[in-house]
């Protein structure tokens, strides 16, 4: 695991463009953008989000319901300052267009945010590549899979080593080197292991051992993810997540698992370089134990 504090303490400005970046689909990237996004907001800084799956749009959708239930229950919920429908805008237009208005949407956001969110397609598009080139740090949420694996790296399918970098490592590589010789500026990146088992999967030390030889490789850190929780899907048409939730902001009783997933955006937040979310109020949970927290023990 890492923890990239230090070395972001240690500069003159913090990230403030961060891309969820991975060309497959199903990685969890809009939870992630969600979640880094209220976690931003609840540690008192201005945030921007851009919604570049122009299909989907599930970030967008998740904010405008947050906007709703916020009116409806009377709770204060930060909201971010940039309007979300600003991606959607891109559909229709050319690669070229559509590469160029991003990056106005971008300065316009970064000049108004402390931090500017962009989720990206699982595609290789022009406007998921113009995203990654003006990225300050890239999180790439990968399932604890091969299959997931498999946009990273490849490997043999007899000894299960690792034979090269694949896909998306090679493009983010290729990425990261234009923009040092352009802008002379690095971009951070972050591997999360995200969606991760409530036990322990057989194949996840084979996994572990690939992912870290890939990260000394390509240069990647490797971070924790959110497991694969019911209570991330059951907050998410309210437009809340667990960093929402309050005296005032409980919309479902709180459990133990809830108290857990506090704590796994807490080391979401930390590892990426934003420690002060630590210091967000606890929770206390209502019930000792529910089916999920069962599920995790037994």
């Amino acid at each position: 695991m890492l923890n990239i504090a230090s070395r972001m303490a240690a500069s003159a400005e913090p990230p403030r463009i961060i891309v969820i970046g991975n060309e497959k689909g199903g990685a969890g990237k809009s939870t992630l953008a969600i979640h880094i996004a209220c976690g931003l907001l609840h540690d008192s800084h201005t945030v921007a989000v851009i919604d570049l799956d122009l299909r989907q749009q599930s970030v967008g959708h998740f904010f405008r319901s947050r906007a709703a239930w916020s009116r409806a229950s009377g709770a204060y919920l930060p909201m971010p300052v940039e309007r979300l429908e600003e991606g959607s805008s891109l559909l229709g237009l050319s690669d070229e267009e559509a590469a160029q208005k991003l990056e106005a949407m971008i300065d316009t956001a970064a000049d108004r945010a402390d931090y500017v969110i962009i989720d990206t397609p699982g595609a290789d598009t022009a406007v998921s590549r113009t995203a990654h080139g003006r990225a300050d740090l890239i999180v790439t949420p990968m399932n604890d899979s091969f299959v997931d694996f498999d946009m990273l790296g490849t490997v043999d399918p007899v000894t299960l080593e690792l034979t090269k970098p694949s896909l998306y490592a090679e493009a983010v590589w290729e990425g990261r080197k234009r923009r040092m010789m352009g802008a002379r500026k690095s971009i951070d990146w972050v591997v999360l292991r995200n969606r991760l088992a409530t036990t322990e999967a057989r194949n996840r030390k084979r996994l572990d051992e690939r992912l870290q030889a890939l990260s000394k490789r390509v240069g990647f850190r490797i971070g924790p993810g959110l497991r694969d929780r019911v209570i991330y899907r059951e907050l998410f048409p309210f437009g809340l997540t667990v960093a929402d939730l309050s005296p005032t902001v409980r919309p479902v009783p709180v459990s133990l698992t809830h108290v857990a997933a506090r704590q796994e955006l807490r080391a979401i937040m930390g590892a990426i370089g934003i420690p002060g979310y630590a210091a967000a109020p606890e929770i206390e949970a209502e019930s000792v134990a529910d089916d999920e927290v069962v599920a995790e023990a037994s």
